[in-house]
This record gives C-alpha cells, structure tokens and sequence, in this order.
C-alpha cells in the first residue's frame, strides 16, 4: 500500500537523527498491516505553511496515496499549523480520528490534552494528524488501526490485513465512578430491581 508521509523538517534537530526517527516511524507504520508499505516521503519545512498545504495536495491528488500520515505540529503553539492546514484542503472531516486519540493517549501521554490532531478525506485519500515520536505514533496506530482499515475499504476497495494485536482499553480505569453508581444489589433484599 501507498502511505503518504510528511515530514516537518526542524533546522534545529540533526539530520541523522530526524532520518533515524523517520525510519523508526516507517517500521511502526508498518508493523499494523500485513502488506507491504511503500512510502513517499514529503519534507516540507518547519513554519512553511503554504508547503504543507501543498505537500498533502500533492500526494492525495498527483501521488494517490490512499494513506496520508502527517508527524507533529499539533500542538498550540505559533508555528503548529498542521491541524489547520489539513482543516482547510480535506473534502469531509473524520472528528472522532483525532478524539479516541487524545481520549485514549491522556493516560500515558498527558501532553496528549494540549494536541489539536485532526482527521479526515480529501478525494480518495484518508489523512491523519499524528504525533512526533514513535512511541505515540504506535500507540495511536493501535487505536485507529480498525477505523483505517475501514476507511481504505470504503474510499479505496482495498482491504489492508492488520496484525491484530490491537490495544485492549481497561475501561475501569477510564470510568472509575462505575462502582459508585452501579452498587450491587442483594438480589434477595426489598430493594433489588424488578421489572
């Protein structure tokens, strides 16, 4: 499959290392599906926005890249604009993509709160906001994997194979005010429920 990969090239980071981060993000991006990924790689400037808006343009309608992953610059400062920029150029937007990731993410990234991330179509291409590092890239992969594939199903009729070792969400943690207000009953007392 043909993912789009946009990367904000940061004047202050050594270039060995954002090449090595790349890489590592690619085998994380890869270790979802089952098929081989092929990946054409945008580097637009950090700050440049009208770069960006034409990096994502260019490989949704000249590279038809099914799979356009956008990494970093969604948070609230100045020069984070990525979130707008894929605001503006997308056809219908996909809110829930960006909301199961700061939902789910603030539990072990806290910064998560402070992330802007949108989701959405343009043409035939689904594009996605995602953090910087690998480590959040994972975890986010994890949680959308499911809604990606259904998204390229729909869009594209392709029908990528996931790994499934998707991430099971411990919900009582995320909700511990349950217990308090689903006490259990005795069954066999004046107050249980009856129908």
């Amino acid at each position: 499959m043909k993912i789009g990969r946009i990367v904000l090239v940061d004047p202050a980071m050594p270039e060995a290392k954002q090449d090595k981060m790349g890489q590592e993000v690619e085998r994380v991006i890869s270790s979802v599906f089952h098929e081989a990924s092929q990946f054409v790689v945008a580097k637009v400037p950090a700050g440049n926005y009208e770069q960006l808006r034409a990096a994502i343009i260019h490989l949704c309608d000249e590279e038809k890249c099914p799979l356009v992953l956008t990494f970093g610059g969604t948070g609230p400062a100045t020069g984070d604009f990525v979130p707008d920029v894929t605001l503006e150029v997308l056809d219908r937007r996909l809110p829930g993509m960006g909301e199961i990731m700061r939902y789910y993410s603030y539990e072990r990234f806290k910064v998560s709160v402070l992330s802007r991330a949108e989701g959405g179509v343009r043409g035939r291409s689904l594009v996605i906001n995602l953090p910087t590092r690998p480590t959040p890239v994972k975890f986010c992969l994890r949680l959308l994997q499911e809604g990606i594939a259904e998204a390229l199903e729909q869009l594209n009729g392709i029908t990528p194979g996931l790994r499934g070792d998707e991430i099971v969400v411990p919900m009582e943690r995320f909700f511990p005010f349950l217990k308090w207000i689903r006490p259990k009953v005795d069954p066999t007392g004046e107050n249980h429920p009856t129908l």
